[in-house]
Parts: structure tokens; C-alpha cells; sequence
């Protein structure tokens, strides 16, 4: 009987999910307000994080960005302040080290206070067959785009649980819902990046903690240098 009944519900709740989503097609959502958040992001010196980063100042945070790339950090928040940011601060972070974080977000918890929006977007692709990867660059390669998720979610996310406030976001990929030949290091990290955001989302839901919010965004390729030069060795650029 239970399982009719979850059956039944989860029909309903596939009827209504795709019902608000038509209807939001023509009433668009009420946008969430971030003035005053403070937005942290990894791998902030390039790319994606320099794009967001630009996004979030002329919204009125306070960024604070993380890479390993100390000049493109400093050419990110050059760009932040010109897009209105009043306050940002930038750290040097190597995020495949766990003591690193748990130091650095030590850090910015005492010169900035609690990260109420953490974006996790550091990656890194070997675009390497698997029997060519070299072992020290698949365990990066997990290092970075997987086991980097766990270390800043235990250094911030505790204060966002303690409040019932924040926003947790994590840059995987489309690489993490299917495999793509030639990415195999690369795919099983993204995999386990999605499962890790959506297990954390649901575990904060069933402990009460609403007030948190999780977006996975899983983007296809993208013209930034590691992924176009990625897209090359699999035959997607000409």
C-alpha cells in the first residue's frame, strides 16, 4: 500500500512540477534577492567564476574569490569593481588540499564572516584516455572537481545551518549525467559532484533546513581555454 501511494504521489508531483513550469514560461519567477550576500567562489580567476563574478557585483554582494591563479584573481576583481562591487577580497586557494580550505575559509571567516552563498565552480580536465591519464592527474582530477565540494560545504555550510540561511551551488557539468568517450577521469568526477549536491540538498530538506537552497548547474562546452582546448581533443571544435 505505501508503495501505491508513494507511486501516486510522485505522479502528481511530476503533474504539478511540469504545470508550474509551463506556467512559468509566461510569468516569470520573482527574482531572488542577493544585495549584501556574501558570495564566495572557487576557481574565480578565469572563465565561468570571472563571468559570475561579474554578475554578482552588479547585484551588490560582497565577493570573495578563490583560485590558484593569483594575477587572474586580481584581474577578476579589478572587473567586479567595475561592474559595482564595493567590497571584494580574494585569496590564494589550492582547493584539492583540504588543510588549504579548512585554512583559507578560516581565514575569510574572521577578515569577511560567514559565506552565505558558496559557489563551487574550480575544475580541471586532463582530456586524456584512461589508460593515458596518469594516476597523480585522474586523483586531481578528483581532488578538484569532487573532493573540494566536501571540504568547503564542512568549512561554510555549518553556518548556514545554524542560521537556516544560504545558497549552495555547484558548477558540474553536462559530463556529470552521461559519459563522454575520452573524459572517463573527468565524467566519474562531475557524477560524483552532481550526486554529492543533490544527497546534501536532500538531507538538509528532511532536517528542516529550507532556508537553504541548492542549484546543480550542468552546462554543456563552453568557450573558456581548458574546455575549448578539452572540446578539441574530442573533435568538438574545428
Amino acid at each position: 500500500m505505501n508503495f501505491f501511494l508513494e507511486t501516486i504521489q510522485v505522479l502528481l508531483l511530476s503533474i504539478w512540477y511540469n504545470v508550474e513550469s509551463f506556467i512559468h514560461l509566461f510569468v516569470p519567477r520573482r527574482k531572488k534577492n542577493v544585495a549584501g550576500e556574501v558570495v564566495l567562489i572557487t576557481g574565480a580567476g578565469s572563465g565561468i567564476g570571472r563571468l559570475m563574478a561579474q554578475e554578482f557585483a552588479a547585484l551588490g554582494t560582497v565577493l570573495v574569490l578563490w583560485d590558484i591563479n593569483q594575477e587572474g584573481m586580481k584581474e577578476t576583481a579589478q572587473l567586479a569593481k567595475q561592474s559595482g562591487a564595493s567590497r571584494v577580497h580574494y585569496y590564494l586557494c589550492d582547493c584539492s588540499d583540504k588543510n588549504e580550505v579548512y585554512r583559507v575559509a578560516d581565514q575569510v571567516k574572521r577578515e569577511v564572516g560567514d559565506v552565505s552563498i558558496l559557489v563551487n565552480n574550480a575544475g580541471i580536465v586532463t582530456g586524456k584516455k584512461f589508460m593515458d591519464a596518469p594516476d597523480s592527474l585522474i586523483e586531481k582530477t578528483m581532488e578538484v572537481n569532487t573532493m573540494a565540494h566536501f571540504w568547503t560545504y564542512k568549512a561554510f555550510l555549518p553556518a548556514m545551518i545554524a542560521n537556516n540561511h544560504g545558497h549552495l551551488v555547484s558548477i558540474a557539468s553536462s559530463a556529470g549525467l552521461i559519459g563522454v568517450n575520452g573524459l572517463a577521469d573527468y565524467c566519474a568526477s562531475k557524477f560524483g559532484a552532481v550526486g554529492f549536491a543533490e544527497s546534501v540538498g536532500l538531507e538538509l530538506l528532511a532536517t528542516g533546513k529550507d532556508g537553504i537552497k541548492t542549484t546543480i548547474v550542468c552546462p554543456y562546452f563552453i568557450n573558456t581555454g581548458n574546455v575549448r582546448w578539452m572540446s578539441n581533443q574530442v573533435g568538438l571544435f574545428s
